[in-house]
């Protein structure tokens, strides 16, 4: 299926136990979708799986159609999948800008190219009054905004956000909630992993979640709020899911 990023029939074991067992979801370009589910329900293990850094015991991954299951993460990123991580992967030793040039020249801009795009992205991502500033020396969310930052210099189609808003005010996730929705309307497709339940229903077309790492439902965040199933099975109670933020 072109314009979208699908993952099939995912199953992953480690030493026996299995952290992933038959999931299936699907990235739309243009579109935000969600993954949500309890600690330890795999959504760590299928982002590695889907972005090339551990592969699936059985199932596929696909790319606007090509099979890329066995792809290793540097080509797919080579082919517009592109990802920010949990805990930083920036470069400590250059500044903020610097970091994002470093990412934009990769894709073969010249360098005058390169900084106009990370001069556009520090704005965009509210971090050009830190632009000079070393990367080791960032606040913990503000490191997470130039993960963003170094991975949107590449101009992914797709775009995977793992747990973003760590670290945010309030505020700022509001702020970056508009991010993501105009990162998704300029045609790029948003896979969006988080524990902030409101940044997740506010900004998403779709939710999917994984419970003991198997798909439990796929629906629109209205449709996920108001699911009693869901609520048991992510809350251990019965309630709303809105109501773990």
């Amino acid at each position: 299926m072109t314009d979208t990023l699908a993952a099939t029939g995912i199953t992953r074991s480690f030493r026996g136990v299995k952290a992933l067992s038959g999931v299936d979801l699907a990235v739309t370009r243009g579109a935000v979708l969600g993954l949500i589910g309890p600690n330890g329900a795999g959504k760590s293990t299928l982002v590695n799986i889907i972005s090339g850094y551990d592969r699936p015991d059985t199932g596929t991954v696909t790319m606007d159609g090509t099979d890329v299951t066995r792809t290793d993460a540097r080509t797919k990123a080579r082919s517009g999948l592109a990802r920010t991580f949990q805990h930083g992967h920036t470069y400590h030793g250059l500044s903020v800008r610097e970091n994002i040039e470093v990412a934009a020249l990769g894709t073969g801009r010249r360098r005058a190219e390169a900084r106009r795009r990370a001069e556009e992205l520090m704005e965009r991502l509210g971090i050009a009054d830190r632009a000079n500033q070393m990367a080791a020396t960032l606040p913990h969310g503000t490191e997470r905004r130039l993960g963003v930052a170094r991975a949107l210099a590449v101009e992914p189609r797709y775009l995977l956000l793992d747990e973003p808003a760590a670290g945010l005010n309030e505020g700022e996730i509001g702020e970056f909630g508009e991010v993501v929705r105009s990162i998704a309307a300029a045609g790029t497709g948003v896979l969006l992993i988080d524990h902030n339940i409101r940044l997740i229903m506010a900004v998403c077309d779709l939710i999917h979640v994984v419970v003991q790492g198997k798909s439990f439902l796929e629906g629109t965040p209205a449709e996920v709020q108001g699911s009693e199933a869901l609520a048991e099975a992510y809350l251990g109670r019965s309630g709303r899911v809105h109501d773990a933020a």
